[in-house]
């Protein structure tokens, strides 16, 4: 029961002398005192009811008042017998505390309030009850998700909705609310529940179950519910009960997932690895791609590794349209490029729950679950481009939430068949170590078919040897002489070695690029008229 419900019982004629800013608190029980520290006897909760008896001198209020915030107590209650009235200084203990004070008549005696707020605290709790019923029978009958959350905050009496740790709506409704904006609060947090006060609104932030939060849901509640959190975490518990029921109906699709990769990388039949592929939803001729992610946190000692994390985070970031089971090697997908398309057309058309400017952000679909190209070859093309898109925005929204994190995910070309598969397992792979060298990010094939691949896969130490050997003399010489040849060697080798366009666009004159280049070569011994010169500065200055 509220305070507020409390005041506005007519019978009782309590008035409201301090706190009244924390009138929605709610009490579970009544305590009738007059002890000056009643610590041992109260559990936090209470409404106390004093007769005053205890104060001796106005120093008493305040030790009075302390003893009562440091037992968590919701209320406190002072009959007038006594003294005739409440004294000021305890008023004005009670306030600068925020602790409410109330005034009960003379006329009013302590039993009857006990008499009162008994029945109906007797009340609550059958309602309670019958509100467990409910809920607990709608989950037993296999209540979808909407539906239960919708029960659930129809049976609570709050407004919310669950959303992912990207700010992708999952189920409920929150008109207005900047859900990118929540994520991110959810994501910071210190501690939950968390209370956001934004232009939009005021909201309390729940954690969904005991996921690592980057691959979690979010509670959000309108309104603080701080001083009543028992309403929130009960509304959590609820969509944490249907989460879990949802993902024991996916550890099958999981374990045919891990199957078809692992007969895929022995070298498996065709016509085994076409049939599995059939079984995890994936037809002959329908273009896909591999996903290999990771997701490391170099300070964590607890929780889950890599792999795993990286897993349910690419599942979270692809709405659950996909699984992936996690490996000695990072966590691995296959995603259908129908599923991107319909994900591209989501995030066009959905802005996030409907907010103008807070969405998802992506390439636009065609309603239709398809994505524009130039043929099935353009379709697969943008498909997985798209798809490289929405996990990048994904990825930067966690990044920008849990900068300790590293996710890391690759992205193979566009397959299809069977016989693809293995490559595009090892693409995805290489794709994502070549990420997790650029401390996280998506990196899709295209990349690495270049010597971006090559130098991420040399030893930094091997590496940082190879540029000092060929780069320490320029570096020396333009410390020591203001000058620019580093500079210089950069934009003439991307100037495929055009004199003219390399002093164009530094806005010096030919002949001074030139001279540069000469000191260049007399200073390393090198010739930048040959290829393979010409190779090594460019290899050594993207090592550097």
């Amino acid at each position: 029961m509220r305070i507020r419900d409390l005041v506005a019982v007519d019978e009782l004629r309590l008035s409201v002398l301090a706190g009244g800013e924390h009138l929605d608190r709610e009490f579970t029980a009544v305590y009738v005192t007059d002890l000056p520290d009643p610590a041992r006897y109260l559990s936090g909760g209470e409404l106390v009811l004093t007769g005053l008896m205890w104060r001796q001198e106005p120093a008493d209020s305040e030790r009075f008042a302390d003893a009562m915030v440091a037992c968590g107590v919701a209320a406190v209650g002072a009959g007038q017998a006594r003294l005739g009235v409440i004294p000021d200084d305890l008023v004005a203990a009670c306030r600068a505390r925020g602790l409410p004070l109330l005034a009960v008549p003379t006329e009013v005696s302590f039993k009857t309030v006990s008499e009162v707020l008994g029945a109906r605290l007797a009340l609550d709790v059958r309602d309670a009850l019958g509100r467990h019923r409910r809920i607990v029978a709608a989950v037993a009958e296999g209540t979808g998700l909407a539906e239960l959350f919708a029960l659930t905050v129809r049976e609570l009496g709050v407004h919310g909705m669950v959303l992912s740790a990207t700010g992708e709506p999952v189920t409920g409704s929150l008109p207005g609310a900047p859900l990118r904006r929540l994520a991110r609060e959810y994501l910071a947090a210190p501690r939950l529940p968390h209370l956001v006060r934004l232009p939009e609104g005021v909201y309390t932030l729940f954690g969904v179950s005991r996921s690592h939060r980057a691959a979690g849901w979010a509670l959000a509640c309108a309104g603080d519910l701080l001083e009543k959190a028992d309403v929130g975490y009960e509304l959590a518990a609820c969509v944490a009960l249907e989460r879990t029921r949802m993902e024991e109906g996916r550890r099958v699709e999981r374990r045919l997932a891990e199957e078809l990769i692992g007969v895929a990388c022995a070298g498996g039949e065709a016509a085994e690895l076409a049939a599995r592929l059939r079984t995890c939803g994936i037809d002959a001729a329908e273009p896909y791609v591999v996903l290999s992610a990771g997701a490391a946190r170099p300070a964590a000692t607890r929780g889950p590794d890599p792999a795993s994390l990286g897993g349910q985070i690419v599942e979270e970031l692809l709405g659950h349209r996909v699984v992936a089971p996690a490996g000695a090697d990072g966590a691995l997908a296959l995603v259908p490029l129908r599923e991107a398309g319909a994900l591209l057309a989501r995030a066009a058309g959905s802005g996030a729950g409907g907010v103008p400017g807070d969405g998802a952000g992506g390439v636009p679909g065609d309603g239709a679950g398809k994505v524009p190209g130039d043929g099935a070859g353009g379709v697969a093309r943008d498909g997985a481009e798209g798809l490289a898109g929405l996990l990048r925005d994904g990825v930067a929204t966690l990044a920008a939430g849990v900068p300790a994190m590293r996710v890391s995910i690759g992205v193979s070309g566009a397959l299809e068949g069977a016989a693809a598969l293995r490559g595009g397992i090892e693409e995805a792979r290489h794709a994502r170590r070549l990420a997790e060298a650029r401390e996280g990010g998506v990196v899709t094939s295209d990349e690495i078919y270049t010597h971006t691949l090559l130098l991420a896969t040399v030893p930094d130490d091997v590496r940082r040897s190879f540029a000092s050997r060929l780069l320490d003399p320029l570096f020396d010489y333009d410390r020591r002489h203001s000058s620019e040849l580093v500079r210089t060697l950069g934009t003439f080798l991307e100037c495929a070695g055009s004199w003219n366009a390399c002093a164009e666009r530094m806005h010096v004159h030919v002949n001074t690029v030139r001279y540069r280049i000469r000191r260049v070569e007399d200073l390393t011994g090198r010739d930048l008229s040959t290829m393979t010169d010409r190779v090594d500065f460019y290899l050594a200055l993207r090592a550097t």
